[in-house]
Formats: structure tokens, C-alpha cells, sequence
């Protein structure tokens, strides 16, 4: 079979499992979330909403969500306002990090250690809240930094829990378009616990049973140092990667248990789990469309969403496979091929395929360096980081973006004709295009402010 055959199949096979899966985990999402109040509708005693807002999902909760909401002092029956809300949701990423943080300082002296030493302030505090916020940034090697429990119990946890708040926010904005004369937007711990227990572990489940038996790792055995056969020394390293590797693309993370992330051979060994991996990555995102519609009772709504983001995927897709093929370049010419930073199990195809699926969703996991991609192929990976989480975008991120780009076109459109602009039954008012524009400006200031800081002075730049 010829290496382009080969990544049209994959294609093909991802996209046919996507949609196949696009329906049901849509739709069970939207009965995770579809009510959280006593009248099956998400909202306190004595509030009114939109008689769109009904679903068939029952609150009836499950008795561990019972148990976990005794043990934290919570009413799963009450709702919260918007800033009640934001303030849980800030009060338990603030508790991550200082936990994830502690685990770290500390892990010298807890069980499963392996002798690393504790893990250096800086990197520490680094690591602690770049995971807590699904940015899952790495300047560390994973198997000589982080021991086994702090890779399991801190940064797989954390994988976890940071996709579902990621989820909910997203769900929160959508109950706000869904509710009327009420300013309930469901309760912030009621809808992490449901989205991680009902959803992420159950998925997390089967997809690290089938890379295991994939011949993804996944032990606690300790390290081992051989004599190659040209009587060099290597250590073999172990650890609960399969665990850890399904949550890290599922929940959209991306932070590697080895330093060579998915490139590694015990995190990917063969090209289907390198397509079972892409499949991880895409499947949360592309189905939370479906949740939005079955939610606002209007699945056309899903599917307009649904067909930007696969549009923009393909896209990006196909353009890094076709430069990449093209291996353009004196040196790829004469290696026949641009295969520099990029696993030979995996061949052209499948790299650019991770590539364009990690990086439209704002991952990091890679199973390529994306600075050896040819110029155009790794200028698209750049210009999909770029596009702001859209398309499809991280797990909840994806589908908050979009609904805020949504705005801003209908507001637009809206004023060209002449119209009062409205989106799902919502009039588009100056102070929501307020709250649209600040969301963009946000990261742009950011960004621009601090490299600046970087450029002009001395210290970021030692």
C-alpha cells in the first residue's frame, strides 16, 4: 500500500468513526447536563425558563456523586448565579494548583517516588499551573522529573479536571442562552462532578484498556539499566503511561508522560494507536456541537457549528499532508522525504494528520516536532494554534469560542440589514458585544504584554 493510500484511509476511517460516535456522545452529554434542579430542568424552585429548556435527563444522582457531595458541603439541588459560579470555579483551580504544587515539592519523600528528587519551585509552581489550566506546558522531561505517584495522582488528575471545567464553562454559557427571567446558571460542582464521573473516567476507562492491549505501557515497575549490544548502558523506563495517555488526548492536555510525548514508543507503539490517539483528540470537541443543539432544542445549530469546525480541520489537514508529501526543500529532496522529527511507524501521513488535530484543538500532545515540518506545513500547524481554539478547539474551549465568534457574526449581520440581532431567541445587545470583544482582546494583550516584558528586560531573557 502506498504512503498516500495509507493516509487517505486514515482519514477516512477517522472521519467515519467520528461521526458515527457524533450523535450518541452528543446526546449523552446533553443528558449529563440537560438538568441539575429539582424539575428536571436545571433550575431552582420558582424560576421561569424558556419552554425550550426541558430535557429528558433525570437528576437523580448517582450515590458516589452523593457521597462526594456530602464530603465537600454541597447542595446538588441548588443552583447558582453566574458569579457564584465563576467564584467556585476560580476557589477549586486555585486548590488544584496549590495541591498539585505541594505533591511536587513533596514527592521525594511519598510512596512510588523512584529517588526523583522533589521538583525545583520554579518548575513546580510551572508545571501546577500549566496543568490546572489544560495548557499542560512541559520544560521538563517527564521520566527523569516526575516521579509515579505525582504523574498519576497530580498530572493525571489534573488531566481530568481540567477538561471538565473546560466543559462546563462551555455548557454554562449555552444555559444562558437556553433561560429566560431566571439568573441561575446550573451549580459549577454538581456539573464537574456528573461531566468527570458519568463521562470522562467511563471513556478513559475503555480507551486505556484498547491502548493497552494496543501495547501501550502501563505498570509500576522500576527502571532498568541494560547493556546494548555494543556494550553501551540504557536505561528502560516504566510507568502508568496508558492510564495517564488516554486522558492526556481525550481531554485534550496534552502533557506527555515521556518527553517525546507520543513520539515515545511506549506512548504510541504502532500506527493504530497513533489513529486511536487522533481519534482521542477529536471526539469530545466535534460532539459537544450535538450537546449544543439537543440543549437549545434546534439540532441545525449543532450541525452549523459542526460544519465550520470540520471545514477548518480538513482543511488543515489536508493542506499539512499535501506540503509535507511535497517534502519541498534541497535537504528533504534528497532524503527523499521530510522525515526529520518525525516517527517512521508513523510515516508522513499519520504526523500531519496528529499534527492538524492537535493543534486545531489546542492539545500539545504531538507524535512529531513540528519544527522539522516543512515551512508550509508547519506554517499551518502555527496558523491552527493561531485561530484561537475554534475549530473544533480544546474540550468546552472549542465550543465557547465559536459561540462567541457566532455573536459577533450575528451582531454584525444583524446591523447590515437593519435588524435588532438575535441568537437563539437572545437579542445581540451593545453590552454582550462588550463582553465578545474583551474576550478577544484578552489573549492578544497577554501575549503582546509580556514579550514585550521579555524583549526589554534582562531577566526573562537569563
Amino acid at each position: 500500500m502506498s504512503s498516500a493510500l495509507a493516509g487517505w484511509l486514515q482519514l477516512g476511517l477517522l472521519v467515519l468513526a467520528l461521526a458515527v460516535c457524533y450523535k450518541p456522545v452528543g446526546d449523552y452529554m446533553a443528558h449529563i447536563f440537560g438538568g441539575s434542579g429539582p424539575s428536571g430542568s436545571g433550575v431552582s424552585p420558582g424560576s421561569t425558563v424558556s419552554p425550550r429548556d426541558s430535557s429528558s435527563t433525570t437528576d437523580k444522582d448517582w450515590r458516589v456523586e452523593r457521597r462526594i457531595y456530602k464530603l465537600i458541603g454541597v447542595d446538588s439541588k441548588a443552583d447558582q448565579r453566574w458569579s457564584a459560579y465563576l467564584r467556585s470555579m476560580l476557589a477549586f483551580s486555585a486548590v488544584s494548583v496549590l495541591f498539585l504544587y505541594g505533591l511536587e515539592r513533596l514527592q521525594h519523600y511519598l510512596l512510588l517516588s523512584l529517588g526523583m528528587a522533589n521538583v525545583p519551585p520554579a518548575l513546580a509552581w510551572n508545571t501546577a499551573a500549566s496543568f490546572v489550566t489544560n495548557t499542560n506546558w512541559q520544560n521538563y522531561s517527564g521520566e527523569s522529573t516526575m516521579g509515579y505517584l505525582t504523574q498519576m495522582g497530580g498530572l493525571a488528575v489534573q488531566n481530568f479536571l481540567s477538561a471538565a471545567v473546560g466543559i462546563v464553562i462551555a455548557i454554562a454559557l449555552v444555559r444562558g442562552f437556553i433561560r429566560s427571567r431566571t439568573d441561575k446558571l446550573g451549580n459549577f460542582w454538581v456539573d464537574v462532578t456528573r461531566i468527570t464521573i458519568r463521562y470522562l473516567i467511563p471513556l478513559s476507562i475503555v480507551g486505556g484498556l484498547i491502548l493497552m492491549a494496543s501495547g501501550v505501557i502501563d505498570n509500576f515497575s522500576s527502571y532498568h539499566t541494560v547493556t546494548t549490544l555494543s556494550g553501551a548502558h540504557q536505561t528502560i523506563v516504566g510507568g502508568p503511561v496508558a492510564s495517564q495517555e488516554v486522558i492526556k488526548d481525550a481531554g485534550n492536555n496534552g502533557g506527555g508522560f515521556f518527553n517525546a510525548n507520543s513520539a515515545h514508543p511506549f506512548e504510541s507503539p504502532n500506527p493504530f494507536t497513533n489513529w486511536f490517539e487522533i481519534f482521542l483528540l477529536l471526539l469530545t470537541a466535534f460532539s459537544l456541537p450535538r450537546t449544543f443543539g439537543r440543549m437549545v432544542k434546534d439540532n441545525r445549530q449543532g450541525y452549523a457549528l459542526l460544519a465550520v469546525m470540520v471545514i477548518i480541520w480538513l482543511a488543515a489537514a489536508g493542506g499539512i499532508s499535501f506540503f509535507e508529501a511535497q517534502h519541498a526543500g534541497i535537504a528533504p529532496q534528497l532524503a527523499h522525504g521530510a522525515m526529520e522529527g518525525k516517527n517512521v511507524a508513523f510515516g508522513t501521513p499519520g504526523s500531519s494528520l496528529f499534527a492538524a488535530s492537535t493543534t486545531v484543538t489546542s492539545t500539545g500532545s504531538v507524535n512529531s516536532f513540528h519544527d522539522s515540518f516543512t515551512p508550509f506545513g508547519g506554517g499551518i500547524a502555527l496558523f491552527d494554534i493561531a485561530l484561537g481554539e475554534v475549530a473544533p478547539g480544546g474540550v468546552g474551549a472549542g465550543l465557547y469560542g465559536i459561540l462567541v465568534l457566532a455573536i459577533v457574526t450575528v451582531f454584525v449581520a444583524g446591523l447590515m440589514v437593519g435588524r435588532t440581532p438575535e441568537y437563539i431567541g437572545k437579542k445581540i445587545r451593545p453590552t454582550e458585544m462588550k463582553y465578545a470583544a474583551l474576550y478577544f482582546l484578552t489573549l492578544p494583550v497577554l501575549i503582546l504584554t509580556a514579550a514585550a516584558l521579555s524583549i526589554g528586560t534582562k531577566v526573562p531573557q537569563a
